[in-house]
């Protein structure tokens, strides 16, 4: 099954979407799109210069939001029925639109390609590139095997740091998979990531437009947006996803 394209969704409490539709914009330097949905609760985030858009905005009516994946592909059936054959579960099946839920219990969608073929570019210094699977220790081999099966195209790689493992998709599509493995027990979850030339740079910029510092790791530092959502600021180049050495 091919993917030919992705897109990066960032979930956001229903109270507090307002918040996150002005935060993302100013990070990412497009403009909203027009709401859609029956409580207008989807946006675009739309890049300039003719670039296609992979990251949007979603209001959740529960729980604190997080993160989710959009596969946009030529067979949304055929793309379907292989997850649940590798484990997934139907969420919705919307006809053209099919949401499903890992083995793990991540949500993702299955969604037609319409075209979508040039990538935004990096803005600032830093792109968001990347959605991080929070995974149970229980559940991360099975959920690592999950996505490397239903992704054949995807390169699938160990990642710097044990609890880690990547997927790269083909060059071009913009949004790539991390896995990591959490070291509790707990819900399964996802943040967005942005790779950032200047890690410094960037959240200095970021907490200009109401990002809050949480915790820093060995390359990478954890932010709140102001719609009270984490994500991680990573130290990889915004041009290729990769690492400038080997670390995260």
């Amino acid at each position: 099954m091919t993917t030919r394209w992705t897109y990066a969704f960032v979930d956001r409490p229903v109270a507090r979407f307002a918040q996150a539709c002005d935060f993302w914009t100013g990070v990412t330097g497009g403009r909203l799109s027009e709401f859609r949905g029956e409580r207008r609760e989807f946006v675009t985030l739309v890049p300039g210069d003719g670039a296609d858009a992979c990251v949007k905005l979603q209001a959740v009516a529960t729980g604190p939001g997080g993160a989710h994946l959009d596969f946009c592909v030529d067979d949304v059936r055929k793309f379907a029925k292989a997850a649940q054959a590798l484990g997934a579960h139907v969420v919705a099946d919307q006809g053209t639109l099919v949401v499903l839920r890992s083995p793990a219990g991540l949500l993702f969608c299955a969604d037609p390609w319409r075209g979508q073929s040039v990538r935004p570019p990096v803005v600032r210094g830093s792109r968001l590139d990347q959605v991080c699977l929070d995974v149970p220790p229980s559940l991360f081999e099975a959920e690592v095997a999950f996505w490397a099966a239903l992704l054949p195209d995807w390169e699938s790689l160990s990642g710097s740091l044990p609890e880690f493992h990547v997927l790269k998709p083909p060059a071009g599509l913009p949004v790539r998979i991390l896995l990591q493995r959490l070291g509790e027990e707990r819900p399964a979850g996802a943040h967005p990531d942005l790779a950032c030339a200047d890690i410094g740079a960037t959240r200095a910029e970021h907490e200009r437009l109401g990002a809050e510092f949480v915790s820093e790791g060995e390359n990478w530092t954890v932010m709140r947006d102001p719609a009270g959502g984490l994500y991680c600021l990573t130290g990889r180049d915004p041009e290729t996803g990769g690492l400038p050495s080997r670390r995260r």
